[in-house]
């Protein structure tokens, strides 16, 4: 029997869900810094997924298991510890962005940085249109 998906869009506000779980002032503004980037590399305007990630577009994923659902383009989320940043991170070309992304610790499904002043921007861009432009390629259409 299929397990239903934990992480879902969500009607919860973007600017609510900051202003009330974010606790540090340099983490929100990088936070209100991180969605209109993430806005402007996607094209897609941000959404809550699941309790605590802030997603951009849409995308169907279904694995050879069968497991199947929607996921976001681009996502992140400001946890306590760190951010995490939902990118898909792959091939040769992704490898160069990440030799040049900045600090940041690389976790299974994640990229986890502390700030945005400890990574290179324009880098992180390229490797933001690069999972758009991938999911975009492999899914043969994004919506929002």
């Amino acid at each position: 029997m299929a397990t239903k998906n934990k992480t879902v869009e969500t009607d919860q506000s973007v600017k609510d869900f900051i202003n009330s779980f974010v606790e540090k002032e340099q983490k929100r503004q990088d936070s209100f810094r991180l969605i209109d980037l993430m806005r402007e590399w996607s094209g897609f305007d941000p959404k809550m997924w699941g309790s605590s990630i802030i997603g951009f577009g849409t995308y169907h994923y279904k694995y050879a298991s069968g497991h199947e659902g929607d996921a976001p383009l681009l996502g992140f989320s400001p946890r306590k510890a760190a951010f995490s940043l939902y990118v898909i991170a792959q091939g040769n070309d992704n490898q160069k962005f990440l030799d040049k992304l900045g600090k940041y610790k690389m976790g299974k499904a994640c990229i986890y940085f502390k700030s945005l002043d400890e990574l290179n921007l324009s880098v992180l861009e390229k490797l933001c249109k690069s999972t758009v432009q991938y999911l975009n390629q492999r899914e043969g259409k994004v919506g929002c």
